[in-house]
């Protein structure tokens, strides 16, 4: 069987995109973040919660304040890059469940009244928005980096709050020259596919 995505589209997505280590100078614009959202916002998660939050990243001040926070070999990359995203969990989603789930309002105190539940489901379902995220960073024509090496205390402090737990950092934006090191292998299909 064949995929109903043509071979173009594949390759931009999954077989040709690659983490970008380097990226040009072309600026990554609020048009292409909002067309960006406006994509993955409609990617799935469990009671529709929506959990990720995003903080861009774009001003000499606070680069130099994120610098700092990133893993050695992460700071050169993420200071060369035109835009990086912090992705983030909202611990405290729930309370925009009535309004997301207008047929299930109720389904914020009865799921999720404890911060324990809220905090495990945001991790999970932001998660997967972050994987969406860097499908629709690929979609928009532009590279992505997702790191996770990072001091993600310190990262929170600086950038968020005590109700957002920090889930990786994305460097955006075309990619520079040398950009990508050799695709690294992957598992085949027997190795990761049991059917039981």
């Amino acid at each position: 069987m064949t995929l109903a995505l043509d071979s173009a589209a594949q390759d931009l997505l999954f077989r040709e995109a690659h983490t970008a280590n380097t990226f040009s100078e072309e600026p990554v614009t609020d048009e292409q973040v909002q067309a960006i959202y406006d994509l993955i916002k409609l990617a799935p998660t469990a009671f529709n919660q929506s959990p990720l939050r995003i903080v861009l990243v774009r001003s000499a001040e606070a680069r130099e304040r994120l610098a700092p926070l990133m893993a050695e070999g992460n700071r050169a990359k993420t200071a060369s890059a035109p835009l990086v995203a912090i992705l983030a969990a909202d611990n405290e989603f729930h309370e925009e469940l009535p309004a997301l789930m207008p047929h299930f309002p109720q389904a914020k105190d009865l799921f999720f009244s404890e911060r324990p539940v809220r905090e495990q489901s945001a991790a999970a379902n932001a998660a997967l928005q972050a994987g969406y995220f860097i499908l629709g960073v690929r979609a928009a024509g532009l590279a992505a980096g997702p790191m996770t090496g990072f001091d993600f205390a310190g990262v929170q402090k600086e950038f968020l709050d005590d109700d957002h737990t920090p889930l990786m950092i994305v460097n955006i934006g075309k990619p520079g020259e040398d950009a990508f090191r050799p695709r690294s292998p992957r598992l085949s299909f027997e190795q990761a596919v049991t059917t039981v």
